[in-house]
C-alpha cells in the first residue's frame, strides 16, 4: 500500500509535468513574441482566433449544448441559429471588424448564441451587466456605440426612451417592441441559415470582447479583449486541467512501473451560476466547455435549492461561481438529500476562497475537488489557477501562473520584491487587455511597459506561486461583483444634506464583502439610512447599495494628503 504524497511531492509533480508541457515542441511551448511594442510569451499553437474556436465546436453535432429550463439546443441547433444571426448582423447592420454588438440580457441562450454570431463576423461583443439602471445603461451604449444591441424584454423596458437611439434586436419579450427593433428568433431562424459563416478576416489582435469593470476613478470602464487575449486564456484553462493530469500520471507510474492505465476524460457538463457579461461567466466556463464539446446549463438568477436540483437532474461535473454560492449550497438543508456525486469540481473565483471552505468543499464531495482561479476583466481571465490535490497542498494559494503570464512583485517605489516579500502585483501577458475603450489615461496608468498594475497585495512562493493578501483598489467585491467606491460615494454626495461620505467594503461571510458608507451631515440636515437608500434607488443598481450606513458627528479621519482613513472606518464597523 503506497502512502499518501505530502504537499511538497504534489506541487513537484505539478512542477514538472508543467515543465514538459511548456518545453519547446511541447503541445503548450511558446516563444517570445513583440506584440504592441510588449515582449511577451506567445503559445506556438495558438488558435489563430475566436471565429475559429466557434468552427470546431461544429463537429460535436447533436450532443447537448445549452440547456436553460425545459429548453435544450444541441451543437448543431446552436450552429444553425448562429449562422443565420452572423449573416443577419453582417447584412443589415455591417457587423464585422472595428465595430461593435452589444448584448443586454439574462444568462439566456440567445446570449451564448448572439455572442458567436457577432464574435465569428469579427465585431466585438459589448458585454453589458444586467443589473444596470437606465443611466449605467445609457453611459455605456453612448461609450460603445454599438452597431446593434441585442437585448431581452426586462433590458428593453429599463431602457425605456434611449431604446430608440441604437438598433435593436430583442429577446424574452412577450409584448409589442415597437419602432424599427426586430425579434431575435425571425434574425436568427434555423430556416433561413445559409450553408457557412459569412468570409472576413480577423487579426489576432482585433479586438473581441469589452467588459465593463469599475476601477478607481469616475465610470466604469470597458476593457478591450483581443482574440489573441481570449485565445490565450481559453488554452491556459485547457493546460491547467491538462497539467493536473500529468502531474497524476507521472505520480501513477512512479507508483506503478507505469503499467496503470489512464483514466478517461469524464464529460464536461457544468452549471453557470453568475453572469455571462463577466469574464468568469463568459471566457473561463462557456468558452471552455465550448471547446470541449461540453453542455452548459444555464440559471436565470442564482438560488442554491435549484442550483442542487440542477446539478442531481444535470448530471453537473463543474461548478464554478463565487465562494457565497458554494457556501451556500453546502449549508443549505437540501445538501445531504442531493445527489452530488457528478461533481468533479467545485470552486471558481472573483472572489478569494477562504482556507476553511476549501477544505469545506473538499469534505462534502464525495468525488469531487475544490478548484481556484485569480485573474481580472483586464487579464482576460485567469492569471492562476489550481485544483484537486494540488490546491489542498497549498490552500491558501492560487497557484501557478499560467505559462504565457508574467509577474512581478513591486514595493511602493516600484523595486521588484523577492520571494516572500509582499508588494502591488504586475502581471504581463498575451491575455492582458488592450486597454480602456476611449481612456487613455486610465489605460497609461494601469499598464506601463506592459506590465498590468493589477491593485492587489500578492507575494509569491519560492515555488513561483501567488497569494493574494490585500487589495490596493478603493474597490469592494460583493459577491463576485465589482463596487466601485467612488462611484457611490459621488451619487451620496448628490444629497444636499451630506457634507462627507466615504464608502467601502467590511466582511460578510455569505458575500465576502458588503458596502458599508460612514457618513457626516450638514449641520442642522436631517436624513436617515432609508433616505440615502432611497435616493440611490434607480440612480445606481442594488448591489452597489451600502447595506451598513452610519452616520457621524465628527469629521471622517483622514491622513496628511486629505485622503479619507478607509482601513481605520472599516475597523470601527467591524469592530461595533
Amino acid at each position: 500500500m503506497t502512502s499518501e504524497p505530502s504537499p511538497g511531492e504534489l506541487i513537484d509533480d505539478f512542477n514538472a509535468a508543467f515543465a514538459s508541457l511548456t518545453a519547446a515542441g511541447a503541445p503548450f511551448g511558446w516563444t517570445v513574441q513583440e506584440i504592441n511594442g510588449v515582449p511577451v510569451r506567445v503559445y506556438d499553437n495558438a488558435i489563430p482566433d475566436m471565429r475559429a474556436v466557434w468552427a470546431m465546436s461544429a463537429a460535436h453535432g447533436d450532443k447537448d449544448y445549452l440547456v436553460y429550463g425545459g429548453e435544450r439546443y444541441s451543437y448543431a441547433d446552436a450552429h444553425t441559429r448562429v449562422r443565420a444571426l452572423a449573416h443577419h448582423l453582417r447584412a443589415a447592420y455591417g457587423a464585422g471588424p472595428g465595430t461593435r454588438v452589444a448584448i443586454s440580457m439574462r444568462n439566456y441562450p440567445e446570449w451564448v448564441l448572439s455572442h458567436w454570431a457577432a464574435i465569428s463576423v469579427g465585431a466585438a461583443v459589448v458585454g453589458m451587466n444586467s443589473w444596470w439602471t437606465r443611466p449605467e445603461m445609457e453611459f455605456a451604449l453612448a461609450d460603445c456605440e454599438p452597431a446593434v444591441l441585442i437585448v431581452d424584454g426586462e433590458r428593453l423596458e429599463r431602457l425605456g426612451s434611449a431604446r430608440g437611439e441604437v438598433p435593436l434586436i430583442v429577446t424574452r419579450h412577450g409584448g409589442e417592441i415597437g419602432g424599427s427593433a426586430l425579434r431575435w428568433e425571425s434574425v436568427a431562424d434555423p430556416s433561413t441559415a445559409p450553408d457557412g459563416l459569412p468570409e472576413v478576416a480577423i487579426d489576432p489582435d482585433d479586438d473581441a470582447l469589452i467588459f465593463y469593470t469599475s476601477g478607481t476613478t469616475g465610470s466604469p470602464k470597458g476593457a478591450q479583449l483581443t482574440h489573441r487575449a481570449v485565445v490565450h486564456n481559453l488554452m491556459n484553462m485547457v493546460f491547467m486541467a491538462a497539467c493536473g493530469d500529468a502531474a497524476r500520471a507521472i505520480r501513477a507510474a512512479r507508483a506503478t512501473d507505469g503499467d496503470e492505465p489512464a483514466s478517461p476524460a469524464a464529460e464536461v457538463k457544468a452549471l453557470l451560476p453568475v453572469p455571462l457579461f463577466h469574464v468568469t461567466g463568459c471566457n473561463c466556463v462557456m468558452h471552455t466547455v465550448t471547446i470541449a464539446g461540453g453542455g452548459l446549463v444555464l440559471m436565470y438568477r442564482w438560488d442554491a435549492a435549484t442550483a442542487l436540483r440542477l446539478i442531481e437532474t444535470e448530471g453537473v461535473s463543474v461548478f464554478t461561481g463565487v465562494p457565497s454560492m458554494s457556501r451556500e449550497m453546502l449549508q443549505h438543508p437540501d445538501w445531504e438529500r442531493t445527489d452530488t456525486s457528478s461533481l468533479r469540481s467545485m470552486g471558481g473565483g472573483g472572489a478569494a476562497i477562504p482556507t476553511d471552505l476549501v477544505r469545506r468543499i473538499d469534505d462534502g464531495l464525495s468525488e469531487g475537488r475544490p478548484g481556484v482561479g485569480y485573474g481580472l476583466t483586464e487579464t482576460a481571465g485567469v492569471a492562476t489557477a489550481i485544483s484537486n490535490e494540488f490546491y489542498l497542498a497549498r490552500p491558501s494559494s492560487v497557484g501557478p501562473l499560467v505559462p504565457c503570464m508574467e509577474a512581478l512583485v513591486v514595493d511602493e517605489n516600484g523595486s521588484t520584491v523577492g520571494p516572500g516579500g509582499r508588494g502591488e502585483l504586475l502581471l504581463r501577458g498575451p491575455n492582458v487587455m488592450k486597454g480602456y475603450l476611449n481612456q487613455p489615461d486610465a489605460t497609461a496608468e494601469a499598464i506601463v511597459d506592459g506590465w498590468f498594475h493589477t491593485g492587489d497585495v500578492a507575494e509569491i512562493d519560492d515555488d513561483g506561486w501567488i497569494h493574494i493578501r490585500d487589495r490596493i483598489k478603493d474597490v469592494v467585491i460583493r459577491g463576485g461583483e465589482n463596487v466601485h467606491c467612488s462611484e457611490v460615494e459621488a451619487t451620496i454626495y448628490e444629497l444636499d444634506e451630506v457634507a462627507e461620505a466615504a464608502v467601502f467594503g467590511v466582511p460578510d461571510e455569505r458575500l465576502g464583502e458588503e458596502v458599508a458608507a460612514a457618513v457626516v451631515l450638514v449641520p442642522g440636515a436631517e436624513l436617515d439610512a432609508a433616505g440615502l437608500v432611497a435616493h440611490l434607488e434607480g440612480r445606481l443598481a442594488r448591489f452597489k447599495h451600502p447595506r451598513h450606513v452610519r452616520f457621524q458627528d465628527e469629521p471622517l479621519p483622514r491622513n496628511a494628503n486629505g485622503k479619507f482613513l478607509k482601513r481605520e472606518l472599516r475597523e470601527r464597523f467591524t469592530r461595533n
